[in-house]
């Protein structure tokens, strides 16, 4: 008879021994993803149509998020400027935050909501429907017909709309902070100008953008192609794209910061 502590041990076990197995059949669909692409670089029309579906469609949502996301930032952070009277700061404070966490992570975060979703949903209904199956009845690798540019158009996309979400950022706290606040319009843009570095500051954030690019892009394919060939194993795909990319995201943020800033 198995004690108590035994019976614990077996039920945490599984969940994990089939989280390692679950991340094995990942990275191994990765290097199948991989040794595709040159076919979907090949044929860049196909890697355009899924940038027009990833990126272009996620525009509009970047940007009001971004300028929302802006004004908001430079209302909070002046509250709190002021009082030690620093509020000539602001911009630098809003430059400096967006592009080195907000833009990458919130921009990351709505990529996997609205695209990341949307791709495994795709993939996974083409499985259900089985026309995955008939492409390898007529001989068309389905991975790198369907899967690579759905992913590289992912990983081209999450930077630039990284980058939009900052630069919308940075309009909306330069509206708050100048035209309803009054700040100085040269004070704001040359104390930014002066405080944000390329290399330490954009470069840093441009990397971010693609570390998490390639992490949703890959999860969200990996998931529509791993999913049960059912409208409830599609469902249940379509949220684990979005529940897995926004952990991995948050993670992934922790370890690339300590890495990029630790001898700030």
């Amino acid at each position: 008879m198995t004690n108590p502590l035994s019976r614990a041990l077996q039920r945490l076990g599984a969940p994990v021994t089939n989280a390692l197995i679950k991340l094995g059949f990942a990275c191994r669909f990765l290097l199948s993803v991989l040794k595709a692409s040159p076919f979907a670089l090949s044929r860049f029309s196909l890697t355009m149509r899924e940038i027009w579906f990833a990126g272009v469609l996620s525009v509009l949502i970047i940007v009001v998020s971004g300028l929302f996301v802006g004004m908001v930032l430079a209302l909070q952070g002046y509250e709190t400027l002021v009082r030690f009277g620093a509020s000539s700061s602001l911009g630098v404070l809003v430059a400096l935050s967006l592009v080195r966490e907000l833009g990458p992570v919130i921009g990351a975060l709505l990529f996997a909501s609205r695209a990341g979703s949307a791709i495994t949903a795709e993939i996974g209904l083409m499985k259900a429907t089985e026309q995955l199956s008939a492409m390898e009845m007529m001989a068309v690798n389905p991975v790198a017909r369907v899967v690579a540019p759905k992913f590289w158009g992912g990983v081209i996309s999450m930077p630039l709309l990284a980058a939009l979400f900052s630069a919308m950022g940075i309009f909306g706290g330069y509206l708050v902070g100048v035209h309803l606040l009054g700040l100085d319009a040269g004070s704001f843009w040359s104390q930014m100008q002066s405080a944000v570095d390329f290399r330490l500051d954009v470069i840093n954030g441009v990397i971010k953008s693609v570390c998490f690019g390639i992490a949703v892009s890959l999860i969200a394919v990996f998931e529509g192609y791993d999913a049960p060939p059912t409208a409830e194993g599609v469902s249940g795909a379509t949220t684990r794209t979005v529940v897995t990319s926004a952990l991995v995201i948050l993670g992934l943020d922790v370890l690339l910061t300590a890495f990029m800033f630790r001898g700030i």
